[in-house]
């Protein structure tokens, strides 16, 4: 692949996505876009601290902003990995095939490649979760002239998580083993249940308005 997606313009990451080559894709997109959603929070947490307003918010802001500067790095990270797995993975499946040692040996490649494939994107999604339960947190309880912008990080948050979801799920089949995949088809169902709960949480308060009490 060569470099770091989080290296890229907007319009080279773009351009990369709209070519004809793989890699990278669905997954390392998800990533980005959780990135998005973990700036827009630690710019809202930004915009909440020091304001006599939101001084009964001290606590909640001050773990959020750390979180939140944590995460947007963390996911950018994990958009490379995406990229690498599936990259190993494309490798796998051109390995040959011409006699029955070739066949195990490529098989075999292939399983492991694509359980590879599955750890990016359901790190994602496991940070995505923690990223939801902050911004939810926030919600009512930080600078209400970014209350949109709070609102833009859950939406961006639950996308993530939903493409990350996907990405798990259709590496599963291709992973050869029965339990693994069970357990971790269980891990994304309970994420994304969660997440898409607490989304539907902060777009209500953000359409109510106004502050709730603090934690």
């Amino acid at each position: 692949m060569g470099g770091s997606l989080g290296d890229l313009t907007l319009n080279e990451f773009g351009d990369r996505l709209a070519s004809n080559d793989p890699v990278p894709g669905g997954g390392s997109a998800s990533a980005v876009a959780a990135s998005f959603a973990a700036s827009l929070l630690a710019m809202v947490s930004r915009l909440s601290l020091d304001r006599p307003k939101y001084e009964p918010f001290r606590a909640t802001i001050e773990r959020a902003l750390p979180l939140a500067d944590r995460l947007r790095v963390r996911f950018l990270d994990l958009a490379d990995l995406d990229a690498v797995a599936y990259a190993g993975y494309m490798d796998a499946l051109h390995l040959p095939k011409e006699t029955p040692e070739e066949q195990k040996a490529r098989e075999e490649a292939m399983q492991t490649a694509a359980r590879r494939s599955t750890e990016s994107p359901q790190e994602t999604l496991r940070l995505c979760a923690q990223l939801m339960e902050s911004i939810e947190s926030m919600a009512g309880r930080s600078n209400l002239n970014a209350a949109s912008d709070l609102e833009v990080a859950a939406q961006l948050c639950n996308a993530a998580a939903r493409g990350a979801a996907a990405n798990v799920l259709i590496n599963l089949p291709s992973v050869g083993d029965n339990r693994f995949a069970g357990g971790a088809t269980a891990e994304v169902e309970t994420h994304v249940h969660s997440i898409e709960r607490q989304l539907l949480l902060v777009t209500q308060r953000v359409a109510r308005g106004g502050l709730r009490s603090p934690e």
